[in-house]
């Protein structure tokens, strides 16, 4: 879920608070990190950017860099928050292998063991899943699917679970792995099942108080009242734009988490520590030990300039080879934020990086830079080569946008009145989409994201540019589908950062 373009910032100034043990600090982390972030933050454009830095058990490094929000002056530091993302996963996957390792229940239990009413589309699947099978991506869903219906929605949590009974899975049940973030909810669903806790409620108990983590914040809907939190962003007809704060706590054990730098740097400690913090035990070592444990398999691996050979899901965690070491890591993007969490426990090292943008590529470029100068490897400059790569990938987009924007203005003719496809229509995944006409202008109207539309500007023909009221959901071209002069129904897209997979509404 992470897109990649460009944007403009100003005011980039470096807020340091170091625990220094600099005689521990690799060459470039120790002299030339901070020009680096500085530079590659302009070059991304990037507003706010955290990092943290552990080595040995120890916090040898938090910084912040940039301002919180575009324009003012209040900096970044240790302990601003960001939303994590997908990096909440290992927060559930550690829940719950805890309580597997304290024989409260166990990874292979059935999920309708815990939750009666779970079901799949495939029947059978949905009769043999087991919690584990929720935690490592496998029960046949492909990348994203269904998470249209579910992102920044009204839906409650016992309703996404739901609506997954009516998702046709692309891959058969456990041949291939494919990231459901509907899984990971209901695998959190299954804490308050088993304790009589709710998931956020045995998150702050049971990980977030005893390490410390008290910025920390469980769920979204808390985060907008933070004292120290950054502001999100990402980009709008090619300009850095702030964006409404989403929330996802309908999905909550699969990205809610808001946290900083300064508390990530106590989870990577207390992972690294096999679930020891401070000399005291947080999280029994098997549980640790079983979400490091590789069950689907992700690829054959592959970095930028240096050998990889396999890259493997653990449960909320990705498992990568990289020049003979294990590396444990994971990303998370949500609206106007993108992260990486990095982790080498052969030597106790683990990196976090944090920023206030969806369209950046730093908080992974920065993370291998690091990772290389711990390993002893050359200098590589990711920053520079990602983002080449970027802005070739973004000038074709914008070429793309920009044939389609000038055919609108061609004010080609529709093959139907625009009445002609005004109406109800539906999905059985999504359910309700209202085409409505206001001031001459089709819009699309969703019933479970009451706040966003999309407006429909005519191609010619029965082929329509979509642009989505919320930035997130995109730009696509939505086809009608005509017979006998009537329409039967349109093919929904959304932005690949939301779902890859279109929907088919038919119309009543």
């Amino acid at each position: 879920m992470k897109r990649i373009s460009l944007l403009g910032i100003c005011c980039i100034l470096a807020f340091t608070i170091a625990r220094a043990q600099t005689d521990t600090l690799p060459s470039f982390v120790k002299d030339s990190l901070d020009n680096y972030i500085n530079r590659a933050m302009q070059d991304w454009e990037i507003p706010g950017l955290s990092l943290a830095i552990v080595k040995n058990g120890k916090l040898v490094m938090a910084k912040g860099y940039g301002v919180k929000e575009m324009g003012g002056t209040d900096k970044v530091d240790e302990n601003t928050l960001f939303m994590i993302g997908s990096n909440s996963k290992a927060f559930t996957a550690t829940a719950l292998a805890t309580l597997d390792a304290e024989n409260k229940l166990s990874l292979e239990d059935k999920v309708t063991k815990w939750i009666p009413s779970f079901k799949l589309e495939n029947k059978a699947a949905g009769e043999q899943a087991i919690v584990r099978d929720l935690l490592c991506h496998r029960i046949g869903f492909m990348t994203f699917q269904g998470d249209f219906t579910y992102w920044t929605s009204n839906l409650t949590r016992k309703e996404v679970i739901e609506k997954m009974s009516h998702i046709k899975a692309v891959y058969p049940f456990r041949t291939k792995w494919g990231y459901t973030n509907a899984a990971f909810l209901t695998a959190g669903e299954i804490i308050p099942a088993v304790t009589g806790k709710s998931w956020e409620d045995y998150i702050k108990e049971k990980i977030f108080t005893p390490l410390g983590m008290n910025n920390s914040l469980a769920l979204s809907k808390d985060f907008p009242n933070a004292p120290n939190k950054s502001v999100p962003y990402t980009l709008v007809d090619g300009k850095i734009a702030r964006i409404p704060y989403c929330y996802i706590d309908n999905l909550a054990p699969a990205g809610s988490i808001g946290s900083s730098a300064s508390d990530m740097s106590k989870w990577v400690m207390m992972q690294l520590g096999n679930g020891k913090y401070e000399g005291k035990e947080v999280i029994p070592q098997k549980a640790i030990q079983s979400i490091r444990y590789p069950n689907s398999i992700m690829g054959n691996g592959s970095t930028l300039f240096n050998k990889s050979n396999f890259t493997l899901y653990g449960l909320g965690l990705e498992l990568q080879d990289y020049e003979g070491k294990r590396i444990v890591s994971h990303t998370g993007g949500v609206n106007g934020y993108v992260s990486s969490v990095t982790m080498v426990p052969s030597d106790k090292l683990g990196i976090v990086i944090l920023t206030n943008t969806d369209q950046n590529a730093l908080y992974e470029a920065l993370k291998w830079e690091i990772l290389d100068a711990y390993l002893g490897l050359p200098y590589r400059n990711y920053s520079k080569n990602y983002l080449d790569y970027s802005k070739g990938q973004r000038n074709k987009d914008l070429a793309t946008e920009k044939k389609l924007i000038d055919s609108i203005g061609l004010k080609l003719p529709t093959g139907l009145p625009l009445t002609a496809y005004t109406g109800d229509y539906s999905n059985e995944v999504y359910g309700k989409m209202k085409v409505v006409l206001e001031n001459n202008e089709l819009r699309m109207r969703f019933e479970h994201h009451p706040a966003m539309y999309a407006k429909l500007s005519a191609l010619g023909g029965n082929r329509f540019y979509a642009a989505f009221s919320d930035p997130e959901f995109g730009t696509a071209v939505f086809p009608f589908h005509v017979e006998n002069g009537k329409v039967k129904g349109v093919t929904v897209k959304v932005a690949d950062f939301v779902e890859y997979t279109p929907y088919e509404f038919s119309r009543k």
